[in-house]
Order: C-alpha cells, then structure tokens, then sequence
C-alpha cells in the first residue's frame, strides 16, 4: 500500500519510528545487505514490487532477472519510478538508484554487462523492496 503524500515522513526520526533498524540503515543510510541473505534473490512470484519505505510501484516481476550476483536484479524500473545519483563512494564511481517518491536507496544500476537485451541491471536490495502478489 503506498502512503499518501501527506503520510510520508518528513524528518529522519520519523523514518526511524516507520522503519525497522534494518531497513532504515539500508534505506536511509544507504546501506547494503549482504549478498544471497535477502528474501527475494531467488523469487519468482509474478507481481509487482513496491518501495519498502513508502508503497511506491517499482519494478513488474516480469523485469526480474538471475544475474547470480546474491541481490534480486531488474532490467528496468517503471517510467519515473526510480532516480539515478552518482555515487562515488568505495573508491570507485557507480550509480545509486533510489525511489523517486521518497528518495530512499534501492541499490545501484549497472550497463554493459549483457545479461539481457536492455543490457541494464538494477540490483537492488530486498530489504528496500516489497512484492505484492499478483490476485490468482
């Protein structure tokens, strides 16, 4: 469910009070979980993931992709739905992907790699993400 724009939280410590200490370091902090430990590495479920932080629509499970890198990765996000910042941290340069409702981390975004014909991975971590599950 996303929040209405009135029900976003407006201060770091109202982020805190909505998210759990996991959650805020990665969405907030702009943290990483570890590889291969998130709950949607290996889903398949047809759906559509949301932003954990604030309900936004983000990715159809139809864009997901094995890259077998230990986070679940897209080939693309939905029109608007994700901004791109270049990060420059770790001592190298890449570029950070957040919701662009909330401007909450997701991940980094990676071209070039060939793994499929959009040639682009989101890999983004599950902590930031939810599935809500196609109605059978």
């Amino acid at each position: 469910m996303s929040l209405d724009e009135s029900e976003l939280p407006r201060t770091e410590d109202e982020w805190r009070v909505r998210l759990s200490p996991e959650e805020y370091r990665v969405l907030r902090e702009h943290g990483t979980e570890r590889p291969w430990t998130g709950e949607y590495v290996d889903t398949k479920t047809p759906g559509m993931y949301h932003c954990r932080a604030c309900g936004a629509r983000l990715y159809p499970s139809d864009t997901k992709f094995d890259s077998h890198c230990g986070w679940p990765s897209f080939d693309d996000a939905l029109p608007g739905a994700v901004k791109e910042i270049e990060d420059r941290s770790l001592g190298m340069v890449r570029t950070e992907i957040r919701c662009a409702r909330c401007d909450s981390h997701l991940g980094h975004v990676f071209r070039g790699e060939g793994f499929t014909p959009k040639d682009t991975r989101h890999c983004v971590n599950s902590v930031s993400i939810r599935l809500e599950p196609n109605e059978t």
